[in-house]
């Protein structure tokens, strides 16, 4: 393995090339040389090369790129080491990744014109201790997504914080085998996001302030529908904020002040979280024709828009639903509820496949947490309340296993109710 520590020399103004197992220098106001000898590394990294980049502040006017597998990029903290891209000319992603076996750690992206970290298509992919924030705070003008694998497999997502996304903090995208834990999504649209992804634990995360906590979504017209997502042990709360993703985005059609949201998903389990204070409601249940949201070429005949085998239980739920957004759901509890009370925990749109054999299997067996079916196929004409008919059990959903180094710390098996 070789270690490559990227200094910035007072003297020269340059950044030094060290050799492997070189002591980490201290690093002084960074030099606008810097960027140069960033990009140089990158394009010259060989499988193996461990990029340490000192602390500081670094400027960047375009997007840096790596493109061979094996490499690990480290900084000194994600307070610490910052890559800043608030003057950003050329590119649109922060960080574009398009290799496997790549880790990045302990570093900041900021401000980037596009997504902060983009990675596509690649394996065994590990994303510790990375902040990616817009710092002017929430803009629909801000890059669509923070940290942003896609079409990867076997991919870790820890200790990690994404704040100021004009779609999703953290989103994982058509991929398989992947943990999301110990993060924190602040003032996004969407903190947490899983989407058109097969088998994902998600636990230990905080999601606050964003317009949707945690997400778990299918789309239409994409290579591999998602199902077998675990959402357990997180904190999502006060997910209040207006929606400002960009007009006609999917993420544009969730209501602020949603915790959880499935939507078309299928084989998802939500389990001992603490879920509260989300002014719509803590948890939603969601057809695709319940979104508003329709592609240009349409939708595939292929594409099941329906949420099936959902099991809810075992979470705590506390407050929520007083101020749902939109004039429909303000109606709506104003007319079961009153102008003092406030949704059911758990709002469900009411689609369901009539031709599948044995239903939906919507499973929402949570204590004394009420159950409101909107009627959505009949446009919202007599909502009821649900509770006991959609009282029953699924069997537990299976543990993500990653097969790479941080194996041995990864998805650990919670208990189930």
């Amino acid at each position: 393995m070789k270690r490559i520590v990227l200094g910035v020399a007072v003297t020269m103004g340059l950044a030094a090339l060290a050799a492997c197992q070189q002591q980490q220098p201290a690093a002084p106001a960074a030099s606008p040389d810097f960027q140069k000898v960033l990009i140089e590394r990158l394009l010259d990294a060989k499988p193996g090369d461990v990029i340490d980049i000192p602390a500081g502040r670094h400027a960047f006017d375009r997007s840096l790129t790596l493109r061979v597998n094996g490499v690990t990029i480290r900084g000194q903290g994600m307070d610490k080491t910052i890559l800043s891209f608030k003057d950003q000319k050329a590119g649109a992603e922060g960080l574009l990744v398009n290799a496997g076996d790549f880790t990045l750690e302990n570093l900041a992206i900021e401000d980037s014109k596009g997504d902060g970290l983009k990675i596509n298509e690649g394996d065994n992919i590990t994303i510790r201790g990375v902040r990616v924030e817009w710092t002017g705070g929430p803009k629909t003008t801000n890059g669509a997504y923070g940290i942003y694998p896609v079409q990867t497999t076997n991919v870790l997502i820890e200790d990690s914080v994404a704040i100021g996304a004009s779609d999703a903090g953290i989103y994982v995208g058509q991929s398989k085998n992947v943990v999301v834990r110990r993060n924190r999504a602040e003032r996004n649209v969407a903190g947490i996001e899983i989407e058109n992804t097969i088998g994902a634990d998600v636990y230990e995360n905080i999601a606050t302030q964003n317009t949707g906590g945690i997400l778990v979504f299918n789309m239409p017209n994409l290579p591999q529908p998602g199902h077998t997502t675990r959402v357990y042990n997180n904190k999502v709360f006060e997910n209040n904020t207006d929606n400002f993703a960009a007009k006609g985005a999917a993420v544009a059609s969730v209501p602020a002040g949603s915790g959880v949201v499935i939507n078309s998903n299928d084989k998802v389990e939500i389990f001992d979280n603490d879920i509260a204070d989300n002014q719509t409601a803590n948890v939603i249940v969601s057809s695709y024709f319940s979104t508003g949201y329709m592609t240009d070429k349409g939708v595939a005949k292929s594409f099941d828009p329906y949420p099936e085998e959902i099991a809810i239980h075992g979470n705590r739920f506390k407050g929520g639903g007083d101020k749902p957004d939109g004039f429909d759901l303000k109606a709506l509890k104003v007319a079961m509820f009153g102008l003092n009370g406030r949704l059911p925990d758990v709002l469900w749109d009411g689609y369901v496949n009539a031709q599948r054999a044995g239903g939906a299997r919507v499973c929402i067996d949570n204590g004394q947490a009420q159950t409101l079916n909107a009627d959505g196929p009949n446009k919202y004409k007599n909502p009821s309340v649900v509770t006991d008919k959609v009282r029953c059990t699924l069997p537990p959903l299976p543990v993500v296993t990653l097969p790479t180094k941080a194996a041995a710390t990864t998805a650990k098996a919670a208990p189930s109710a």
